[in-house]
């Protein structure tokens, strides 16, 4: 890997995109979606409910087992204006203890209608959270460079907040999806096996299975594998400069369990679902290596460039030597999971250490999920877009799905 991954332009990853080819429903049956699947220059055509044929024995699938957040919260003014809160993160506190909290938490929100809501301001609106009636309050604290901070109070105070937004907020769908999300979308905008809530958005390459495929996979001598990364609104946030130089990538939590650790050890092949299993599993090498080279403290995060930098200090150092190294530290500490932040920006030049394949659907013009795709599987991303669009294949959260193959990739983990 190089730096020169910072001066990528950014123009280089654009395609036509009709507005008509965004899918803005899911549709009926969830594995009913069709399937590209790209290896080695060859493309095949098929449905997401044939993915066991494409998976040999012993893959191990890794999904993100996170949960989307009820984020978006109206309140009216007293004037009658809407004033909307949607919620990032936790300003001072990790996303468990925020939605355990009785009583009050101050968070990192967008806000709709900022200019027309003074600083100190109080808005107020009444909910039914967990079979009570509760009064939540909002205070705007204070502006930050791209996002403000909000105080949010709720009396009764020993409702946990995680049952006060379900009652509150609204499903926060992308920006591309022009329309009101409904009851279906509080469904059908989950996996089937999320448990962490915390995030803002879908890791929507899994919305595709259903209990019943993973059976069959699980039947068919893959295993699943989860982990757990807490998708920010960053995930939407386009590239606005001319290269990536300029492009900032927001730090978004995740953990990872030990046992989970010890069975990527064991797999002959690893495949991600979706960008954020991914961009956890090369985070955790990282880390690993960091660790390894006696570059943690305190300090479990990897930053926006890091990785880069780390593969030319350390170069060629293998997923065996950095998960051995995370194992290691986990058990000689009886630690069961760990939890790290990554801002890990993947991008063409980018040397992938352990998934040798990725599911995922088919991403924006000009984003930075697109640059992980081109990084994954070179130029060829062109092809793979290029048959999507002429084959009628749905695009974005709601859209249909691919399995792509690292050209070369091997039977083993490097």
């Amino acid at each position: 890997m190089s730096h020169d991954a910072r001066h990528i332009p950014i123009s280089d990853y654009d395609y036509p995109l009709p507005q008509d080819r965004i899918a803005t429903h899911p549709l009926a049956d969830r594995s009913a979606s069709r399937l590209l699947i790209y290896r080695e220059g060859a493309i095949t055509d098929d449905r997401f409910h044939e993915l066991p044929h494409y998976l040999p024995p012993g893959t191990a699938l890794v999904l993100n087992n996170t949960r989307v957040l009820q984020a978006r919260l109206f309140f009216q003014k007293p004037t009658g204006g809407q004033i909307e809160i949607f919620l990032l993160e936790p300003y001072d506190q990790s996303i468990e203890d925020a939605l355990a909290a009785a009583g009050g938490a101050a968070w990192q929100c967008l806000i709709g209608g900022a200019s027309k809501w003074k600083p100190g301001q109080v808005l107020r609106k009444t909910v039914t959270a967990a079979g009570r009636e509760a009064v939540l309050t909002a205070t705007y604290i204070k502006k930050l460079e791209d996002s403000f901070v909000v105080e949010l109070n709720w009396d009764p105070a020993d409702t946990p907040f995680s049952d006060i937004v379900q009652s509150a907020g609204a499903m926060p769908l992308p920006p591309y999806i022009k329309r009101e999300a409904t009851a279906e979308d509080a469904a059908r905008y989950q996996t089937v096996f999320g448990r962490h809530e915390g995030s803002v958005a879908a890791p929507t390459a899994a919305l595709h299975f259903t209990p019943e495929l993973l059976n069959t996979l699980r039947n068919g001598g893959c295993t699943t594998e989860f982990v757990t990364l807490h998708v920010g609104a960053g995930t939407f946030k386009p590239v606005k400069a001319a290269t990536l130089e300029g492009h900032h990538m927001h730090q978004e939590p995740f953990s990872v369990r030990r046992e989970t650790i010890r069975h990527l050890l064991a797999a002959p092949r690893v495949v991600a679902v979706g960008t954020t299993s991914l961009r956890t599993l090369e985070s955790l090498h990282w880390l690993g290596v960091k660790l390894d080279n006696g570059l943690i403290d305190d300090d479990w995060s990897l930053g926006q460039w890091e990785a880069y930098e780390l593969d030319e200090k350390f170069p060629g150092t293998t997923a065996v030597q950095s998960l051995g190294a995370l194992l290691r530290w986990m058990e000689d500490n009886e630690a069961e999971s760990l939890s790290c932040r990554t801002s890990l920006l993947i991008a063409p030049g980018y040397s992938f250490r352990i998934p040798s394949g990725l599911i995922t659907n088919f991403h924006q013009p000009q984003s930075t999920l697109l640059l992980l795709i081109s990084a994954f599987i070179g130029p060829q991303w062109r092809k793979v877009y290029e048959h999507a669009l002429a084959n009628d294949y749905r695009f974005l959260s709601y859209g249909d799905s691919s399995l792509l193959w690292r050209d070369g990739e091997r039977e083993e983990n490097p």
